[in-house]
């Protein structure tokens, strides 16, 4: 499985940051931060023998792709073990979806994950994985203590392998 996510810029991310270290030092659950996974917004998630393969690909976005605004306003659970912020999907997010959708459908090898389709994506930034329902009650609670929506910019995209989480390709806008 590889990932093709959006990263953020710097405020944003630390904030992000925040609240994974909080959520995995009241819950225990260590998972994120363990993993190294970094804040992202998964945009497509595709099936693929080898990753190299979608490399010419990825280069032809960074004709296309520019930074973008999102509000990120609410907190929500993919259950029973992922914790999440959700930006409201925005015109930018959507036309980044349809933009990188374009370009990897047209690969012949590679599969597209039915959850990360345009208009069948839930934009979402994972803050806890992997979490039991008594983990999931403290990081819903740590977030209802500290949680206010906000904006932050995506200025880069990444492509990176999964299990374990390795980037292989990026691109600051």
């Amino acid at each position: 499985m590889y990932l093709i996510s959006a990263y953020f810029d710097e405020m944003t991310e630390r904030k992000l940051l925040r609240y994974i270290e909080r959520i995995a030092q009241k819950s225990g659950n260590m998972f994120m931060v363990d993993k190294h996974v970094p804040p992202h917004l998964t945009v497509s998630a595709v099936e693929v023998r080898n990753g190299e393969l979608l490399l010419p690909y990825m280069e032809r976005l960074r004709e296309c792709l520019v930074r973008g605004t999102i509000s990120i306003v609410s907190v929500g659970a993919l259950l029973p073990y992922v914790l999440y912020l959700t930006p409201v999907l925005n015109a930018y997010l959507q036309d980044l979806s349809q933009q990188i959708h374009a370009v990897v459908s047209e690969i012949p090898e590679v599969r597209i994950s039915k959850y990360y389709r345009p208009m069948q994506w839930l934009p979402h930034v994972t803050l806890g994985k992997t979490l039991t329902k008594e983990q999931m009650q403290t990081a819903f609670a740590v977030m209802q203590e500290g949680f206010v929506p906000f904006h932050g910019e995506i200025v880069g995209l990444g492509l990176a392998k999964t299990n374990p989480h390795a980037d292989i390709w990026s691109l600051t806008l």
